[in-house]
């Protein structure tokens, strides 16, 4: 059976982010992979500290992290995984840094410094996004999101060979009383309307995401 993980960015462990996750890891299981969610706010780690011990050759952890903290344990699940799925909350028009943290740590050291950019990676599979965000969707363009995160689909096409799905859910609702916050310039009807409205068709389309994965994964096992 194969299996599927997702890793949730966001320091809220049922907010929007970890919604959607929970819903395409859904669709996933029901085609038949086992699921894991992992919340990396329930751990403790840092992000990359340059130490280049991955970079040695004939090192110990060459080609691996060589700190030590909980994302040690989550990297050994991970190398047995058949998919991931990464979802992150847009905050200051990038990712959380707790993924950032863990995109440092997951990708660098399995960037070989060579010209043709070849990849250390031991077990290729597929990597998907999932991005929660305040912003409109026809605001995204303004905001340049469709560079800024076409970096992370690049890593993922050089490092595992496989194009990137992407799903942005947007306009998403913060509060629950927006009466309560500095945050005037929101129109809270217009929030519970996308919240009601859109937000379930998002994670449909999470659901769709994590199924279709899973159902390809069949596939390649069939052949």
């Amino acid at each position: 059976m194969k299996k599927i993980y997702a890793i949730n960015g966001s320091p809220r462990r049922s907010g929007n982010t970890a919604t959607v996750l929970e819903h395409a890891l859904k669709g996933a299981a029901e085609a038949g992979a086992t699921t894991t969610l992992i919340h990396l706010a329930d751990l403790r780690f840092s992000g990359c500290v340059s130490c280049f011990a991955c970079k040695v050759k004939g090192g110990p952890s060459y080609g691996r992290c060589a700190v030590r903290d909980d994302l040690r344990a989550v990297f050994d699940q991970l190398a047995d995984a058949d998919g991931l799925i990464l979802g992150t909350p847009v905050y200051l028009g990038g990712e959380s840094s707790l993924m950032r943290a863990f995109m440092e740590r997951f990708f660098f050291p399995v960037i070989r410094y060579d010209a043709e950019r070849t990849s250390l990676v031991k077990k290729k599979y597929p990597i998907s996004f999932v991005y929660t965000m305040n912003v409109p969707r026809e605001q995204m363009g303004a905001f340049g999101y469709e560079e800024r995160f076409g970096m992370s689909r690049f890593f993922v096409k050089m490092l595992y060979g496989s194009e990137a799905k992407t799903l942005y859910v947007c306009d998403t609702k913060q509060f629950q009383d927006y009466s309560k916050y500095d945050a005037s310039r929101f129109d809270p009807a217009h929030k519970e309307d996308v919240h009601r409205q859109q937000f379930p068709k998002d994670c449909q389309d999470a659901y769709a995401m994590g199924k279709a994965m899973a159902q390809e994964l069949g596939r390649q096992r069939d052949n």
